[in-house]
């Protein structure tokens, strides 16, 4: 018998019975069969059981007797090839079956008129007589619609935000006793030489210790901060004494 169904379809059959897994044309889920005993397996496992039996039967008995059972044996080995690796029968058996599962899970599956698709309920939309792919239903299609709208906006809107307004420069730490690059840390990474900073007694920029002169004046950086009027060691790049507040 010939049947109008999906193509998608995956066959689960053994020796021992059959069973099949029919899938949606669209979203792939599917639906499995029940699965059914091959009668002929049946058979041939109840043929390798009798030539056991009369194997050992044969064993016991001598003579004539011993006879009977060869003969017995031979015929079992006979009904057992004869139904080894997919018989006529079995494959009779799996045809039947196949069309049999193929209306056990037809209810489960609509056919687009459209498409030709044979799809899953939700994969149909009822109010249209389609499948969604053909007719996606309203409301999702409106839904989907708007998310991808946001999802633009989303993305326009980003393009141009200004999430930092920094500056783009990188400056490099120089040890003032060797020379080399210092690194990030409070000491020099090559000679071990502080890399504090120190006030310039005569503009007061922050100037690395070690440096002789003012990088942003040119002062000497050892210019005496001693009070003239009452010899009290100042800070260097204070302005006036913090002892008696003589101008410095």
């Amino acid at each position: 018998m010939l049947h109008s169904f999906t193509r998608n379809y995956n066959e689960l059959s053994t020796e021992a019975g059959f069973q099949f897994e029919f899938f949606c044309d669209c979203c792939g889920n599917g639906f499995k069969s029940t699965f059914v005993e091959s009668t002929t397996y049946k058979k041939k496992k109840k043929a390798e059981r009798f030539g056991g039996l009369s194997s050992a039967f044969g064993g016991l008995m001598r003579g004539v007797g011993g006879d009977i059972g060869n003969a017995l044996e031979r015929g079992s080995n006979y009904l057992g090839d004869r139904y080894e690796n997919q018989s006529p029968q079995w494959r009779k058996e799996q045809e039947e079956a196949f069309d049999a599962a193929q209306e056990e899970v037809r209810p489960m599956f609509k056919k687009c008129p459209a498409c030709n698709k044979w799809v899953c309920d939700d994969c149909w939309n009822e109010e249209e007589g389609l499948c969604t792919e053909c007719a996606p239903r309203e409301s999702s299609y409106v839904a989907k619609a708007r998310n991808a709208a946001m999802r633009r906006n989303i993305d326009e809107a980003a393009e141009t935000a200004t999430v930092w307004q920094g500056k783009l420069e990188t400056r490099t730490t120089v040890c003032p006793n060797c020379g080399k690059p210092a690194g990030t840390g409070k000491f020099c990474n090559e000679c071990g030489a502080p890399l504090g900073t120190q006030r310039c007694p005569n503009c007061g920029a922050q100037i690395a210790l070690g440096l002789k002169f003012c990088g942003e004046c040119g002062s000497p950086m050892n210019k005496s901060a001693v009070c003239p009027g009452c010899g009290f060691e100042n800070q260097p790049g204070t302005k006036f004494c913090g002892q008696c507040g003589t101008k410095l």
